[in-house]
């Protein structure tokens, strides 16, 4: 779990012109919600909130005119050319209080021999886990599965404290045989 301390500025200007003058600016504009408060609009410099937001469910700790506030980002919005932040939603934590997020899914090891396709069904798992022991992401082996094999959310091994907020006989991963077509007769007798 990885903890960023960035400095935000109360936002005053709100609408299309004030987003688009904000993000000129190298700052992205962010919503804080969370814990019965009323919404706090901020902007948060584009640089440094790009490099915490490469690790997933990153916990932010806000400098908002002195005042410190622990964040997660729960919504992400970015242009869809380009990978640059239009806007954030955070969400205030508190320490040793449960969270629900998404974890991205990875799979290693090898398939058993043959031609077989893993099909992930989810990409990432819901889970709940304390706000400052968040996980990165699960690692799932597939080593020797084989067509029709299947792997199911409770067959995940979860960080110590960290429970599934989805069914756990629910498939993630699947392996199916690879379909290929018989070549036909014409493309094997026509020649260039």
């Amino acid at each position: 779990m990885s903890d960023v301390k960035i400095t935000a500025e109360v936002r005053r200007e709100f609408g299309k012109g004030a987003s688009r003058r904000v993000r000129q600016a190298n700052r992205v504009p962010a919503v804080i919600y969370g814990h019965g408060g009323d919404p706090v609009h901020v902007t948060l410099p584009s640089y440094d909130l790009m490099m915490a937001l490469k690790n997933s469910n990153v916990l932010i700790t806000l400098d908002i005119e002195g005042r410190e506030e622990l964040v997660i980002p729960k919504a992400v919005q970015r242009e869809v050319l380009r990978p640059n932040l239009v806007h954030l939603d955070l969400l205030v934590v508190k320490k040793g209080e449960r969270v629900s997020v998404e974890i991205p899914i990875y799979t290693e090891g090898d398939l058993a021999p043959g031609q077989f396709l893993v099909e992930h069904v989810h990409n990432t798992l819901s889970v709940e886990a304390e706000a400052t022991h968040l996980p990165e992401s699960v690692t799932v082996s597939i080593a020797g599965l084989s067509s029709g094999d299947q792997v199911f959310a409770k067959d995940v091994k979860l960080p110590k404290g960290t429970s599934l907020t989805i069914d756990g006989d629910e498939p993630i991963i699947q392996i199916l045989a690879a379909q290929a077509e018989e070549p036909s007769a014409e493309s094997e007798t026509t020649e260039v």
